[in-house]
């Protein structure tokens, strides 16, 4: 029984990582094309500080 508990808990938090993980890529996709900043904000429910990290992060691994 205690292991059920504790497989549902790591598949529930292996579930979140994935979504954030998708909605951080949708985010990387919509600035590339050009959507401002404060739009992918309201689009993705991501903070500004966070798409703003996004756009530092994307250029810095381009470079």
């Amino acid at each position: 029984m205690r292991e059920s508990v504790i497989y549902k808990s790591i598949l529930t938090e292996g579930k979140e990582e994935g979504i954030e993980l998708g909605v951080r890529r949708v985010a990387v996709n919509l600035l590339k094309e050009n959507m401002p900043v404060e739009m992918v904000s309201k689009v993705t429910g991501l903070t500004i500080e966070q798409v703003q990290s996004l756009v530092t992060t994307d250029i810095e691994q381009s470079e």
